[in-house]
């Protein structure tokens, strides 16, 4: 892995350092290891119906859509997304997504410190 050496030479993360597939992508990296106040993250969720449960993170999140169509639930409001759409996650505010289909979901999430923390919760009964 190269990194970055002092505030004026780039950075080079290589794709063998931080994704962990690619077929499909998976994979992420953490800012603090290369000297960015940013984490990103690259899902592919390959089924309808595949997501990440109810969690939350003490900073901002950004999705963006790279393929497919995703419905996102963000505190009480439930947004559906698609290819290039940008989709905004406030600090300390419970949030889920998952693939709608047709197809797979590529989206690459960047969360706004340079460590990935993440609290999953439990789903809140379905009536209450």
């Amino acid at each position: 892995m190269s990194k970055q050496a002092n505030d004026d030479s780039p950075a080079l993360l290589g794709a063998d350092d931080w994704l962990t597939s690619r077929a499909p992508w998976h994979g992420f990296f953490e800012g603090a290891g290369i000297g960015t106040d940013i984490t990103v993250l690259y899902f592919t969720q390959t089924h309808v119906g595949d997501g990440p449960g109810l969690h939350v993170h003490d900073y901002q999140e950004v999705f963006i859509i790279r393929r497919g169509n995703a419905r996102f639930t963000v505190g009480e409001r439930v947004i559906e997304a698609g290819e290039g759409d940008v989709v905004v996650g406030p600090a300390n505010v419970p949030h889920k997504f998952e693939n709608i289909g047709p197809g797979p979901l590529e989206s690459i999430d960047i969360h706004m410190s340079p460590r990935w923390v993440q609290v999953d919760l439990e789903e809140p009964e379905a009536g209450c």
